[in-house]
C-alpha cells in the first residue's frame, strides 16, 4: 500500500512539473520565438523571384524590440517582394495596441528590391482600418484593397492583387483581379475566399488562422478561425488545380500563447 501511494505522489509531482513546464514553453517561450518557414515553388517565368510573407503582427505597446527583429530578419532573407498580409495591430476589446504610426515607422524599414505591399486584416479593421491604411502608405507601402498593381520585377512581370478583409469588408475578386495579367499573386488576410478564387492565379497568400496558435500533438489545432474548420489552417494548400500558402503568423490574438505552433517568417522562392 506504501509503495503504491509512493507511486501515486511520484506520478502527480511528474504532471504537476511536467504541466508547469508546458504553460511555461506556451505562455513565456514559443510566442517569443521567430522561425523562418521555406517554400520552394515552380513557376519558371518567375525563377530566382523570392517573396517574404509576413501576417498577423498583433504588436502591443511595449513590443518595439520584437517588431525590430522582424524586420532584420525580414530584410535578411534578402527578398525581391515582401508582402504584408495584414492584422497589424491589437484590435479586440480590452486590448491595447501598439499605435499603427509607429507600426509603420518600423516596417518602413522593411527592403525589398521590387517593392512592399500590404492588405489589411481584422483586427486593423477593429481598431481603426483607415487610420491603419493611412499609417502604412505614409510610410510608402501601397494597401491593397481589391485592387492590383503589375511590376517588372527582373525575373519577369507579376501582378500582384490584394482582396478586402473577408470578415470586415466586402472583398470582390472580380474587381480585384480586373486587367490583371497573369502571373497573378493574389493576397487575402482570410484564408476562406479560396474556393471562389479562379484557377489562372498562380498562388494566394494568406494569414489570419495563426496555425490554431495551439496545436496538440496528434490531435492538431484546437480552434481555427475559419468556416472551414482546419482545411486552410496553415501551410501549403493545393485544391483544384490552386495553390495557397496559409502563414501562420508572428503574434497572437485573445490569449498571447503558442504551443507547437511557433511564429513564422515565410519565405518562397520559385524556380
Amino acid at each position: 500500500m506504501a509503495v503504491k501511494i509512493i507511486f501515486m505522489w511520484k506520478f502527480l509531482i511528474i504532471g504537476i512539473v511536467l504541466g508547469a513546464g508546458m504553460l511555461l514553453w506556451a505562455f513565456g517561450i514559443e510566442p517569443k520565438l521567430l522561425m523562418s518557414r521555406f517554400y520552394r515553388l515552380p513557376q519558371q517565368n518567375l525563377a530566382g523571384l523570392r517573396i517574404v510573407f509576413i501576417s498577423d503582427l498583433h504588436i502591443a505597446p511595449n513590443q518595439r524590440g520584437r517588431l525590430q527583429k522582424i524586420v532584420r530578419e525580414a530584410n535578411k532573407a534578402e527578398p525581391d517582394i515582401i508582402i504584408l498580409g495584414g492584422d497589424y495591430v491589437k484590435g479586440h476589446k480590452g486590448t491595447t495596441s501598439m499605435p499603427p504610426e509607429k507600426i509603420a515607422a518600423e516596417l518602413r524599414k522593411l527592403q525589398a528590391k521590387n517593392g512592399i505591399f500590404a492588405v489589411l486584416g481584422n483586427h486593423d479593421w477593429y481598431l481603426d482600418g483607415e487610420k491603419v491604411r493611412q499609417a502604412l502608405q505614409q510610410a510608402g507601402i501601397p494597401v491593397l484593397e481589391n485592387e492590383n498593381i503589375s511590376l517588372q520585377t527582373g525575373r519577369g512581370e507579376l501582378t500582384i492583387a490584394g482582396t478586402a478583409d473577408y470578415t470586415m469588408r466586402i472583398p470582390d475578386l472580380e474587381k480585384t483581379l480586373k486587367g490583371a495579367h497573369a502571373p497573378v499573386l493574389l493576397v487575402t488576410h482570410s484564408p476562406d475566399i479560396f474556393p471562389q478564387v479562379p484557377k489562372n492565379v498562380m498562388l494566394t497568400l494568406a494569414g489570419h488562422t495563426h496555425g490554431g496558435q495551439v496545436a496538440v500533438p496528434f490531435i492538431g489545432p484546437l480552434l481555427i478561425p475559419s468556416d472551414f474548420g482546419r482545411r486552410y489552417a496553415g501551410g501549403l494548400i493545393e485544391e483544384d488545380g490552386k495553390k495557397m500558402i496559409v502563414g501562420r503568423g508572428l503574434g497572437t490574438s485573445l490569449l498571447p500563447v503558442r504551443f507547437n505552433c511557433p511564429p513564422e517568417i515565410v519565405i518562397i522562392d520559385f524556380e
